[in-house]
């Protein structure tokens, strides 16, 4: 681990350790994890356990659902972190308290499967980040040093901005709208759910890893038929690693599978998001209100979010 990623303190900043879905195989990386957060100024409190198991979860669906209020509500913590994604929160929807997490005022941290407990507490009129988690950020032995600045910058506010290069044929955009997505497979899933926020003239953003293109045209197919893209004034793509493509898809890949998609809808898609399955991540602000802009001329996409709640640290 770099000095310069040490060096990214923050003072008495209270982390609480989630488990929503699986557990953590490696007790290795596991602690390394805990000392990447000590080293930055944190207090690790575990609302988590290392031994615990439950088929492939890190405990019991009522147990898991437990540790995730028992977090909320305390009064010390800052910043409610999951250990990991993978698959387990859908199965806690109906068991927790939106309103009552929403309410405690934490920083709820992490991606991919965590898009199910992000969009529940925006549907709920809270706030969250997308963002590392405890696996495989903190605990790897290379951490990013691009991924703690940006996570630790965009907790503290009072507004986060990034720039990058967008992908080919991407179109110019100046908009503004409130910020919201994840996981695109886990967004699909909520569809018609009561943890599916109602967000029109929003920007979207979209990740997820190992998806063939057509499975991902198909879950963005049904985004367009339920009027949910078109009602966005701008759509970010991630990372869409890990699929495999073979000689049968003859010549059809993520590129022609974009093509499609934006002939299917109004909404401008900006590809090139330093987010998802990667270990150079954006925090981004759930919620935020956000404005996005991209000029041909320069090819620079820049994503600035504001208006969410800031970490304040305790004394």
């Amino acid at each position: 681990m770099s000095d310069s990623v040490t060096s990214v303190k923050r003072r008495e900043t209270v982390v609480a350790i989630i488990a929503t879905g699986g557990y953590a195989p490696d007790v290795e990386a596991y602690h390394r994890a805990e000392s990447v957060l000590t080293s930055q100024g944190c207090t690790v409190r575990h609302y988590d356990d290392f031994n615990q198991r439950y088929l492939r979860f890190a405990a019991s669906d009522v147990m898991r659902a437990s540790s995730i209020h028992e977090a909320a509500r305390d009064p010390n913590v800052d910043v409610v972190m999951a250990l990991r994604g993978g698959y387990g929160t859908s199965r806690l929807l109906n068991e927790l308290d939106f309103p009552m997490l929403v309410a405690s005022g934490k920083h709820f941290v992490g991606h991919s499967d965590l898009t199910a407990l992000h969009m529940g507490l925006l549907a709920h009129g809270g706030y969250a980040f997308a963002g590392p988690m405890i696996c495989n950020d903190f605990s790897r032995e290379d951490v990013s040093e691009f991924t703690m600045t940006h996570f630790w910058d965009c907790l503290g506010g009072p507004e986060h901005s990034l720039a990058f290069s967008a992908g080919e044929g991407c179109p110019p955009v100046v908009t503004q709208g409130k910020l919201w997505g994840g996981n695109l497979t886990m967004l699909v899933n909520l569809l018609s759910t009561p943890w599916f926020p109602q967000i029109d003239e929003g920007i979207l953003f979209l990740e997820d890893i190992n998806e063939h293109p057509f499975r991902v045209e198909r879950m963005l197919l049904q985004l367009v038929h339920s009027g949910i893209l078109d009602r966005q004034k701008g759509v970010l793509l991630g990372d869409f690693s890990g699929a495999r493509l073979s000689e049968y898809d003859n010549g059809y890949d993520f590129d022609a599978m974009l093509a499609f998609i934006r002939s299917r809808t109004i909404t401008p898609i900006i590809t090139g998001l330093p987010f998802g399955h990667i270990r150079d991540k954006t925090t981004l602000a759930v919620g935020s209100g956000a404005t996005l802009t991209h000029a041909i001329d320069t090819g620079i996409v820049h994503l600035t979010m504001r208006d969410y709640p800031v970490l304040v640290h305790s004394v």
